[in-house]
């Protein structure tokens, strides 16, 4: 049953590509195959296996994984451009699962928005038109439709460009209009499939400043796809790992970042730096702990709150000689030494 700041709920979703997909799963089931036991006996191809998860209201959640991980399989099934071997979908408490033809329709229309990677613009359609696309769809009246269309481009600065054609727009703003083109109708959801890999690193990075602008300011559910963990981390509330169909691991950056579930996402986050990502919370040690060790701590004591990240309490060690205390609520709940800090960025492994 999902809650009422639950947007999304996916429960043991499969999907196996093949003549006899049933007849696979339940060898897999029955027998434990692995994913190359069931392409070699049912000449099948594993592309999600049994992934469970859940979206917030207003949150935005990265699937993450390489090519073939089934990030990319995995969301399309959220509005059943793939249908799945097995599992259950809700999307807004529906079970999207149970929509016919007609039904399904209307709920991607006015549910869900999709932002690709090849940005997908009508070339004989003028930025303004495009944006209106969905609002047409809906029959919306053209006046209404192209108000509406203007108010969204204005939102992503690009007020100025609706008269221009998709030839006449860089990379970068291309994408900015298929971002307003799904956000025109106003949806639910968000699904947006690795939207800014295609751009080159710098121009990247500004559409994902923009993004996040978007983000704070629509609160728009999103399930974010990308390949790129600098990425996932940058963007992300909450992030999914994927690896061959399995969702290895989820949880905040800081989670996964201190605690790797396993080898491969450890060397996933191997190159991650900490510094934004770690807080004080996940550093600190019990203030009891401390004391008992070292004695008591110092009444001028700095203080900095439990979401302070590890870039600033290393800038203010530099300056103090004394124990940090975290606060969380206006109470003292932990301290942090030096030592509790070098050893959280060298070895990446949370302080006990």
């Amino acid at each position: 049953m999902m809650d009422d700041e639950t947007v999304i709920e996916i429960s043991d979703v499969w999907k196996i590509f093949g003549a006899r997909p049933e007849v696979a799963l339940r060898a897999i089931r029955e027998e434990g195959l692995t994913k190359a036991e069931v392409l070699a006996k049912h000449n099948a191809v594993v592309g999600v296996a049994d992934v469970s998860l859940s979206v917030k209201r207003g949150e935005i959640f990265c699937i993450m994984g390489l090519s073939g991980s089934g990030k990319s399989t995995l969301v399309r099934h959220f509005n059943r451009l793939l249908e799945p071997t097995a599992g259950k979908i809700e999307i807004e408490g529906t079970d999207v699962m149970a929509l016919g033809p007609k039904d399904l329709q209307t709920f991607r229309n006015r549910k869900i928005g999709m932002v690709f990677q090849n940005f997908a613009l009508m070339p004989h359609r003028s930025v303004l038109d495009n944006v209106a696309m969905p609002l047409e769809i809906r029959q919306v009246a053209k006046n209404e439709r192209m108000r509406q269309a203007a108010a969204i481009l204005d939102i992503v600065e690009l007020g100025a460009w609706g008269a221009k054609f998709a030839h006449e727009l860089s990379g970068g703003m291309q994408q900015r209009v298929g971002l307003a083109r799904a956000l025109a109708a106003n949806p639910d959801v968000l699904l947006m499939d690795e939207p800014f890999s295609a751009l080159d690193p710098l121009i990247r990075r500004q559409l994902q400043d923009e993004f996040i602008r978007l983000s704070k300011i629509l609160k728009k559910t999103t399930v974010f796809i990308t390949h790129d963990l600098d990425e996932a981390v940058r963007i992300g509330d909450r992030i999914a790992i994927m690896r061959d169909g399995k969702l290895v691991q989820m949880g905040t950056a800081e989670e996964i970042v201190m605690h790797p579930a396993d080898d491969y996402v450890a060397d996933f986050v191997a190159g991650i730096s900490r510094l934004k990502v770690v807080h004080a919370h996940a550093v600190m040690q019990p203030i009891d702990a401390h004391v008992a060790a070292h004695g008591p701590i110092d009444a001028d004591a700095p203080r900095v709150g439990a979401q302070e990240t590890l870039s600033t309490l290393i800038n203010l060690a530099i300056d103090t000689d004394s124990a940090v205390l975290v606060q969380d609520g206006g109470q003292d709940v932990g301290v942090i030494t030096r030592k509790d800090l070098l050893r959280t960025v060298i070895e990446g492994t949370e302080v006990s």
